[in-house]
């Protein structure tokens, strides 16, 4: 049985108003008392010295359940499909399908423009995307509120429950900072609200992407020294590891989001995570159903057959990508397929023969060339994230799959020092970067036989590597992005742009637009520009 950080099913008032709430306006009921004997209100919640840590629960579940019971029914947001709202499931689609490494086979209204880079304003799975990291910036601002010393004074906390609040509150700004950190990545300039700004009938204002890269810095840097070293907290939540992963990558991307660079701060955090981890021996156990095991993981996405059941995450991840005539879902640990999700035979050629982490099927494919994006059985199959386990047999149930989401991992830390340092970083060198991307492909094949010299390891060489480590892991349209690939005519890809062959498409793509909605609803925001 895996032992980790519970998400419980839980549903206090304070969470139930955020429903309504919108993503950019409050209203005057807050204060008001349920009429429902049913619906806790948060001061009687609160009651429960056990409450705190419940409540905290429900933000990380945010991530890998859509509701409140699992795996529908009684949802956090109202939208038509629960299962397809969930939080990992639309972060996944926007990183992944709108880039080389996914092509997905429905036909939902608005999910083929992910991959063809034609999305509009009104694109659903945009507005659920935006509205998931808000609503999870909202409970975790309703948790600081409902923690500060003066309501932990008014009921009395003291002692060691007061301790461990203090590292609660750490981490519920820990995980808000992740989700503003993935809005300022997809949607640049976006609204912006704070626990002190309280609740109230109020439109949120704008930031700019610039000063929301500057609050972030700050913001993590200030609670870095109230969080839990690495490998001292719960499996499943968040540590000093976590902070400083995200700086990294603020720092990695800081061309983008600010025009300034800043690499050496990248190789500087990047040195504080690496001599804690070191990467699992077996490529293949990260991402299986006994993943929790496996060593290198810095932050998971916990899930669980038998408690934590959802239709997105890691079983979306698995059943979407099985399908066809020939491949049998119960080698994967599951009991069905869902034919969505598979990639191209031009992501395929990335890898040499002799690259485990090449992870596909192509048995019964009509065509590894995908000429048709609906048609499943044309295309490679990937068959990277599985039910099973690595001591063998299957996760708990196999409908809905153990295996947790491993968002951040040591492998890219690895990626991203090596990265820093080609583009003018200090604080480490050449040669240590070899070590760490050799240490990588040495796993990778087994042996020497994929080991690079230094003359090899390139700014390109580095992107490509990044594709074969990390495909499928949410990093890719990040990725292009920074290396100028992601819309530009220098890199295409096949439906890149809606046609066959692939062609560039606008810049603007680079960002994702406000959601419509949300434009209508708060007269201080402005579009994206191209939208």
């Amino acid at each position: 049985m895996k032992t980790y950080f519970h998400y419980p099913k839980i549903r206090l008032y304070s969470l139930w108003l955020l429903l309504a709430l919108g993503m950019t306006a409050c209203i005057d009921d807050l204060n008001t008392k349920p009429i429902d004997k049913n619906i806790t209100t948060a001061d009687d919640a609160y009651k429960d010295p056990a409450a705190y840590k419940q409540v905290l629960a429900k933000i990380y579940a945010v991530f890998a359940l859509s509701g409140q019971v699992g795996p529908d029914g009684n949802p956090d947001l109202a939208t038509n499909d629960e299962g397809s709202s969930n939080y990992l499931r639309q972060l996944w689609n926007m990183q992944e399908l709108t880039t080389d490494e996914a092509i997905c086979a429905w036909n939902n209204a608005g999910l083929p423009d992910l991959h063809n880079q034609s999305w509009s304003a009104a694109n659903d799975y945009i507005t659920i995307t935006y509205d998931r990291i808000f609503y999870q910036i909202s409970i975790a601002n309703e948790y600081l509120r409902a923690t500060t010393d003066s309501k932990l004074d008014s009921r009395g906390v003291t002692g060691d429950l007061r301790t461990q609040i203090g590292y609660y509150r750490a981490e519920a700004r820990l995980i808000r900072d992740l989700a503003y950190y993935q809005a300022l990545d997809l949607y640049g300039n976006v609204p912006f609200v704070e626990e002190k700004d309280g609740v109230g009938t109020f439109n949120p204002q704008q930031i700019s992407r610039k000063d929301l890269f500057t609050w972030l810095e700050n913001d993590l840097i200030e609670i870095i020294p109230q969080l839990k070293d690495p490998h001292t907290n719960e499996y499943g939540r968040a540590d000093q590891a976590l902070a400083w992963t995200i700086l990294a990558k603020l720092y990695l991307n800081a061309e983008v989001y600010t025009g300034t660079p800043r690499y050496t701060d990248a190789i500087t955090y990047c040195n504080k995570i690496i001599p804690h981890y070191q990467p699992d021996d077996n490529y293949q156990h990260l991402f299986m159903a006994d993943n929790h095991t496996a060593k290198g993981i810095i932050f998971p996405i916990a899930f669980d057959g038998q408690h934590t059941q959802t239709y997105g995450g890691t079983t979306f991840l698995i059943f979407a990508a099985i399908g066809g005539d020939s491949i049998v879902p119960q080698n994967y640990g599951v009991n069905s397929g869902w034919a969505g999700n598979r990639t191209t035979a031009e992501f395929m050629a990335k890898f040499d023969p002799g690259d485990r982490r090449a992870q596909f099927f192509t048995k019964g494919q009509t065509s590894i060339e995908v000429n048709q994006q609906s048609d499943f059985k044309q295309g490679v199959i990937v068959t990277k994230f599985s039910n099973m386990k690595s001591t063998g047999g299957t996760g708990s149930n196999l409908s809905f799959v153990d295996t947790d989401f491993p968002m951040y991992r040591i492998a890219d830390i690895y990626l991203m020092y090596a990265e820093a340092i080609l583009r003018g970083g200090t604080g480490g060198d050449l040669n240590t970067a070899l070590g760490y991307i050799n240490d990588l492909r040495y796993r990778a094949y087994g042996d020497n036989s994929g080991q690079i010299s230094a003359s090899q390891l390139t700014l390109d060489f580095i992107l490509e590597e990044r594709a074969r480590e990390l495909y499928w892991e949410g990093h890719r349209r990040t990725d292009l992005i920074r290396f100028k690939r992601f819309s530009e005519t220098n890199y295409t890809w096949p439906w890149k742009g809606g046609v066959i062959g692939g062609r560039s498409t606008n810049s603007n793509y680079n960002l994702f637009p406000i959601p419509s909605s949300d434009l209508g609803a708060n007269p201080n925001l402005k579009q994206n520009p191209g939208y």
